[in-house]
């Protein structure tokens, strides 16, 4: 599967899910500097706004945890702690729901709204009910972290609303088994197989009618509304923030002005960075962001030379853009390739 650096630096995951996992490192006798430390991500950032976090950001994130745990199948006990509320209008929808069949169909209606990095698909066959996901990106290194994270998650979810365990599903990964693949059987209590050709979660079809005990039809019905307008909203582009985003990140060194900006959005230059404003954010600090991850990307993922990394970014001088490159980082753009070049992969 081919991958642009644009679309692993295109907001994807909500960061309630970056959050839970270094609240997770965090029980375990981490500090917040110890976890952040190389990724590029910062404590206040997380936590002070909703602003989506591109894949490249939660890997870097996934592989400082994994490397200070030294469990590779950390996405199961992240997603064993995750609590229904942290789906947000997602979660509420699904607590609210009539049995595990309307879970099911509530979830793959509206996971975009946390992560849009994979769709998920619900069937109902003669035997069983099976829930899928398509991969629309490669996950990479991050793989394994995301489909664990994902799948714990979901039997959270279910037990937690009809106080059964999923001991008659049965799990399929898209990946070769590892070497610790029987820690997936001991946490999840039910058969999982790997190398399938897709990530699966398949249950008798009689357990589809489990009630749930806090079934709710009126908190139902307005949790759903509630999703569809925020899918409405992500369909047409998400939050202003977000959509610029990936308009510079498309744009490739012709960076716009701000009054460019606005014309494309067909607003005025007050109106949009008002806008911006109420997400906490501007169109500067977007701007330096997407420079960041993408002078970062290419110094460390490609052998394309200072110059035109320069040049890509929208700077003439080269000068220029390593003194700002050494306020970003606090190196300049050949020691931090030089670094990664003698740390080796």
């Amino acid at each position: 599967m081919s991958i642009r650096v644009q679309d692993r630096l295109r907001p994807a995951i909500h960061p309630t899910y970056a959050r839970l996992l270094c609240a997770h490192l965090r029980q375990c006798g981490l500090d917040t500097a110890t976890i952040l430390q190389g990724t590029r991500l910062r404590w206040e950032q997380l936590m002070g706004d909703n602003r989506f976090l591109s894949l490249e950001q939660m890997t870097r994130l996934i592989r400082r945890a994994i490397r200070l745990t030294d469990k590779p199948w950390l996405g199961l006990e992240v997603g064993e702690i995750t609590m229904v509320s942290a789906h947000g209008p997602v979660g509420y929808a699904a607590v609210a729901a009539q049995d595990l069949r309307q879970v099911l169909e509530t979830v793959t209606r509206f996971s975009a709204l946390r992560l849009q990095l994979m769709t998920y698909h619900f069937r109902e066959n003669e035997d069983d009910g099976v829930i899928w996901a398509e991969e629309h990106l490669d996950f990479g290194d991050a793989r394994e972290y995301i489909l664990g994270v994902n799948l714990a998650t979901l039997f959270r979810l279910v037990e937690t609303i009809t106080a059964q365990p999923l001991r008659e599903a049965s799990i399929e990964f898209p990946f070769p088994e590892p070497e610790w693949g029987p820690v997936y059987e001991q946490k999840l209590g039910c058969p999982v197989s790997f190398a399938a050709p897709v990530y699966a979660v398949r249950m008798p079809r009689a357990l589809l009618d489990t009630p749930c005990l806090t079934a709710d039809p009126m908190a139902w019905r307005s949790a759903v509304r509630e999703c569809e307008n925020a899918l409405h909203q992500m369909e047409s582009g998400g939050a202003m923030s977000q959509r610029i985003r990936n308009f510079l990140l498309e744009s490739e060194g012709a960076y716009p002005t701000l009054e460019g900006l606005a014309g494309e959005f067909a607003m005025s230059r007050r109106t949009l960075i008002r806008k911006l404003k109420a997400e906490n954010t501007s169109y500067q600090e977007l701007l330096d962001e997407v420079r960041q991850e993408l002078a970062a990307w290419y110094l460390l993922n490609t052998d394309t030379p200072v110059e035109r990394v320069a040049e890509k970014l929208g700077y003439r001088d080269t000068s220029n853009f390593s003194r700002t490159f050494r306020r970003w980082f606090g190196e300049t753009p050949r020691a931090m390739r030089a670094r990664a070049d003698a740390s080796g992969p």
